[in-house]
């Protein structure tokens, strides 16, 4: 497999993660009725719409094909999350606490790849600027739980 292939691959891993940490934001905010909700899981989907373009830009620039669409697994955490919703009867607490297990398993997948210390300098400085912002939202998310609770 050829360098750019193998970066490439990693990369659309991560923006499969965030087209469905996009949709799972738009979720959660069509489950929750506070409105201070609703625009934080707003800013977080439109904050990783935002991750998933920059992705986009590095894949194309290594001539690879990006995905366009989220993974199996992230459809089947959605669809939990609405069950989720449903038998709790929208509990915020509940939906925020789908959201960050979410945000941890995409903080989880950005250490994996940065870790692996094979990236070229922008690409690894772009993900641990996304990680950053996800280690940010997480520590809302639960900032936010604890006031809901």
């Amino acid at each position: 497999m050829k360098y750019s292939e193998e970066i490439s691959n990693k990369l659309n891993e991560l923006l499969e993660k965030n087209y469905d940490a996009e949709k799972g934001y738009l979720n959660a905010m069509n489950q929750v009725d506070s409105s201070k909700l609703k625009m934080f899981f707003k800013r977080r989907a439109s904050e990783r719409s935002e991750f998933a373009k920059e992705l986009r830009t590095e894949i194309l620039q290594y001539g690879e094909i990006p995905e366009d669409s989220g993974s199996f697994k992230g459809t089947l955490h959605r669809n939990w999350m609405t069950l989720k919703s449903a038998f709790t009867s929208n509990d915020e607490e509940a939906i925020l606490e789908e959201a960050i297990k979410g945000e941890e398993a995409s903080l989880e997948e950005y250490n994996d790849i940065l870790s692996e210390r094979n990236l070229p300098p922008s690409i690894d400085s772009l993900l641990i600027k996304h990680k950053n912002a996800i280690q940010a939202a997480i520590n809302t998310e639960k900032l936010h739980e604890e006031l809901v609770s």
